[in-house]
């Protein structure tokens, strides 16, 4: 009631007004704190394009706990100051790293849920993604051959002995389900479509164990036939997916090589240290690259968590030969609240600005203490808005969610390590639903274009507001919000060249605000 009664205030005192409202969210709550948006084939709440406002006017963009969904507003610039307690002031002049995009993974579970609903949910799924109607992901991961959240153990190259990949054949869940899905989400985006590829595992005959899971690493040493015919599986898999007019932005060295070291690991891995990564992009992955018609691939090392940095950088990084092969630093988020963001993400920039740093897998659900789907869960939505706003403020450049679709149970997943999903996928009522964190993804995602720049934001106070502010290549301006806490926050945005907006942060809510600068 407090959310509605201001904003009636603030619409009769400062001329916001609702406009082009599309929040047609068909609301259901399964008792976890607010709810999911149901869609089918002929219906689903979208945000639609979003167009730039007159000069002088901002737009605002509003999900909460209470129930909003991406509701928009409108309203006016004006030249004095609004008088609210916290001043939060755009400094543009503060140039930091800019953005590459956002998106989610395109796994064997994702594309078995995409497949098991009728074609016209199928499609409306898609569109809630990638068209210009949605929330326009730009970035898709793509995992090489199988992973957890697959059906069954595989590689693309599992007759041992065969060093020269001569048997290297992708699977039915890419051929049929994958690479299918993939292209009709490039057909319905705007712009192409940066896909990044990782591997689980190499094939078993490859490794130390003999195995898919568990502990062990590539045998023998870098440089030699067992890591060099590891390399060429990686141009192979590039070589196949060219074949279905599929290119690849990026690749990773590896999902988290620290898991391959772990003793009894339950699913997929392959271990590497700093140092055997270090050395097999140097003497194979790099080399392999840079002579095949893939030389522009940007390779990400770490593909793990952030709190290994700036350890892991530092060691593959400061060598020469392999230095010369990486573009980016990938990490997860599965341990974000160990290690502080500047100590290891920030550090990390400054020791080695010209590497990005970019996010590469998150998802909630995957904690045992609150394991699986929670339908409607909004505490998880402002942990995807936390952790964004944490990761941007400190250097990363994009960030993807993990599985774009799962089922109820939070998979399939062959060893139950189910997990919750931005869209949740119902095939008993050809239904999907649009979970809270699917809107928080689009807070980001739909308003920060490929090349917005993250810019200086200061508070006149301390506040528990978290904020992060961007020009965008248009030269407009766009400032993320979050409020985690129990009280609305009320406050002023200073923008120099057109003076004061006033807004009002309810509780629990994610604000996006938007204008053109002069």
């Amino acid at each position: 009631m407090r959310e509605t009664a201001l904003f009636i205030l603030l619409t009769a005192v400062f001329n916001i007004t609702t406009a082009d409202n599309n929040d047609g969210c068909q609301a259901l709550n399964f008792g976890h704190g607010s709810v999911a948006c149901e869609c089918n084939a002929t219906y689903c709440d979208s945000i639609g394009r979003v167009r730039l406002p007159d000069p002088g006017q901002f737009l605002q963009f509003l999900s909460s706990k209470a129930g909003s969904r991406l509701l928009k507003s409108q309203g006016q610039f004006q030249k004095n100051s609004t008088g609210a307690a916290l001043r939060i002031t755009l400094n543009p002049n503060q140039k930091y790293q800019r953005i590459k995009g956002f998106g989610g993974a395109m796994t064997d579970a994702a594309a078995i849920n995409i497949l098991s609903l009728s074609p016209g949910a199928q499609d409306q799924l898609l569109r809630q993604y990638f068209s210009p109607d949605g929330i326009e992901y730009s970035f898709v991961r793509v995992p090489m051959a199988s992973c957890d959240f697959s059906t069954r153990l595989y590689t693309y190259a599992d007759s041992p002995g065969d060093y020269e990949l001569q048997n290297f054949t992708l699977a039915d869940e890419d051929i049929h389900m994958k690479i299918p899905l993939l292209q009709r989400a490039q057909a319905l985006s705007a712009r192409p479509l940066s896909l990044f590829a990782s591997a689980w595992s190499a094939p078993a005959w490859l490794k130390t164990n003999g195995a898919l899971i568990g502990k062990g690493s590539l045998k023998g040493k870098p440089g030699g036939k067992e890591h060099k015919s590891w390399a060429q599986y990686y141009i192979r898999f590039l070589e196949e997916y060219g074949k279905y007019n599929l290119s690849f932005w990026g690749l990773t060295s590896g999902n988290e090589p620290t898991a391959g070291q772990m003793t009894n690991y339950s699913f997929q891995a392959l271990g590497f240290t700093p140092e055997s990564q270090r050395d097999w992009i140097a003497l194979d992955l790099g080399p392999a690259l840079h002579s095949s018609s893939f030389a522009k691939t940007r390779l990400m090392i770490l593909d793990d968590q952030r709190l290994l940095l700036p350890h892991w950088a530092k060691v593959v990084l400061s060598d020469v030969q392999a230095a010369r092969y990486v573009h980016g630093i990938g990490v997860h988020w599965y341990f974000d609240h160990i290690v502080p963001p500047d100590i290891s993400l920030a550090t990390t920039h400054h020791l080695y600005p010209e590497y990005f740093l970019f996010a590469t897998e998150a998802c909630a659900g995957w904690n045992p203490a609150d394991r699986g789907v929670r339908l409607g869960s909004w505490g998880r939505a402002e942990d995807y808005a936390h952790d964004i706003i944490q990761d941007m403020n400190n250097y990363v450049t994009g960030w993807t969610d993990w599985n774009l679709a799962l089922d109820p149970n939070g998979g399939p997943n062959w060893v139950k390590n189910f997990v919750d999903s931005p869209i949740i996928v119902n095939q008993s009522k050809d239904v999907f639903y649009k979970q809270p964190t699917f809107y928080s993804m689009a807070h980001f995602s739909k308003f920060l274009w490929e090349g917005s720049q993250r810019v200086g934001v200061s508070m006149s106070h301390s506040t528990v507001l978290k904020i992060s502010a961007y020009i965008r290549p248009d030269a407009s301006a766009v400032l993320i919000i979050l409020n985690r806490s129990d009280e609305e926050v009320q406050f002023e945005v200073w923008d120099q060249t057109l003076g004061f907006l006033l807004g009002n942060a309810p509780p629990h809510s994610i604000l996006t605000l938007l204008w053109s600068r002069p």
